[in-house]
């Protein structure tokens, strides 16, 4: 009789923790919602409502909304929303010659971006001792207090495997570093580690040309040439995060495309190749398209060997090349109609230089998701 009750009360604290799991997620997806609209959504009764929203007031995840202006005459119902305010995530992108930070609250609304140079012949003891007091100034400088850092995801120049120790690694020192162990106990909050072209893809999907496609080959041309995967919406990183590394194979043209992409002819003092690139093909230089097309030829067998083994729907162009993409998708296109069986859509970035940090941002939020969708784990409150 005693363990029946004890199973009883423990299969009513669960179906409680489900209740509550299901009316903050529908109150995350959006708008704020009147007790009817939410038991439109969860198919939960009223009575059961009003005790999980008494639940999560209580732990600071909901508050009631403001009555808005404009509504019709009589008493407004009430309605209720999530507090996205109730803490703040992280992501940042650690390159070589530079560090990019990007913060947001519990929504995703990105509530400040900074980025700053770095020396890249900074070793790796004294690079991550310049991540941890960086991040932590960029924090300060924002009013974030610890309790209300959730999580931060790292973007790094190279592969992390499925225990998140970084592997071939353009830092050398940082080679089997278990970076978001080491941050953890820096910041006090779960960091994630990943490739930084990885978290790129991860940001098309999320706020980018990829957001209605779920097959995506996310390419960084440049300098460094790497690739991403998002396949059936998910990152796919291969058994040991090395899917898509198609630079390191240096006869498919990836790794050296970006020496023919030359052009010396600015006449603006300090105006990047790239910007006078542009500015040549705007006016329609025969010669600037003709490095252009070139270029392309270049990119070319290498997308198509990652559209041949993949088959995705998009492949977004990334890096420094962006500039210049309303030009090279027509061209790439045509030189890949030659190498593979389906020429996939091609689209350039349009998240510029924060795009690893905002999906940096979108892990950390991922890691967030899975403390409050948990239906089994205990609900903690915003002041952790």
């Amino acid at each position: 009789m005693q363990e029946s009750c004890i199973m009883q009360g423990h299969d009513l604290g669960a179906l409680r923790r489900l209740n509550t799991v299901a009316v903050l997620q529908a109150l995350r997806a959006g708008e704020p919602l009147t007790l009817s609209r939410l038991k439109s959504a969860t198919n939960l009764s009223r009575p059961t409502l009003e005790l999980a929203l008494e639940d999560l007031t209580t732990r600071g995840w909901v508050a009631e909304a403001a009555t808005g202006e404009g509504r019709s005459p009589g008493r407004p119902a009430r309605r209720f929303r999530f507090r996205a305010e109730a803490g703040r995530v992280a992501g940042v992108d650690i390159g070589l010659h530079k560090i990019v930070l990007t913060l947001a609250d519990l929504a995703g609304e990105v509530r400040a971006t900074e980025r700053e140079d770095i020396d890249p012949a900074m070793d790796g003891a004294d690079r991550l001792d310049f991540l941890r007091q960086r991040l932590r100034r960029f924090l300060d400088d924002h009013a974030v207090r610890a309790e209300e850092l959730w999580a931060v995801g790292v973007g790094v120049p190279g592969l992390v495997d499925e225990a998140g120790r970084i592997r071939s690694v353009i830092v050398p020192e940082w080679t089997g570093l278990d970076l978001g162990r080491r941050l953890s106990e820096t910041f006090g909050c779960p960091v994630i580690a990943e490739n930084d072209v990885n978290l790129a893809a991860v940001a098309e999907h999320w706020r980018g040309a990829a957001r209605l496609t779920d097959d995506v080959a996310c390419v960084l041309a440049g300098r460094r040439a790497a690739c991403g995967l998002l396949l059936g919406g998910r990152l796919h990183r291969g058994r040991r995060g090395g899917a898509g590394e198609l630079g390191s194979l240096p006869h498919l043209g990836l790794a050296s495309a970006h020496e023919a992409l030359q052009w010396q002819h600015g006449d603006k003092e300090g105006e990047s190749e790239i910007t006078a690139l542009v500015r040549a093909l705007e006016s329609d230089d025969p010669e600037a398209h003709a490095v252009l097309d070139a270029y392309a030829a270049r990119l070319a067998p290498g997308i198509a060997a990652l559209v041949l083994a993949v088959d995705p729907d998009l492949v977004v162009i990334s890096g420094g090349v962006t500039p210049a993409g309303q030009w090279l998708t027509p061209r790439l296109t045509t030189h890949l109609r030659d190498l593979t069986l389906h020429v996939p859509q091609i689209a350039v970035s349009t998240l510029g230089e924060p795009g690893v940090s905002l999906g940096a941002v979108r892990t950390a939020l991922d890691s967030v998701d899975t403390i409050l969708d948990n239906p089994t784990g205990p609900l903690p409150s915003t002041t952790r």
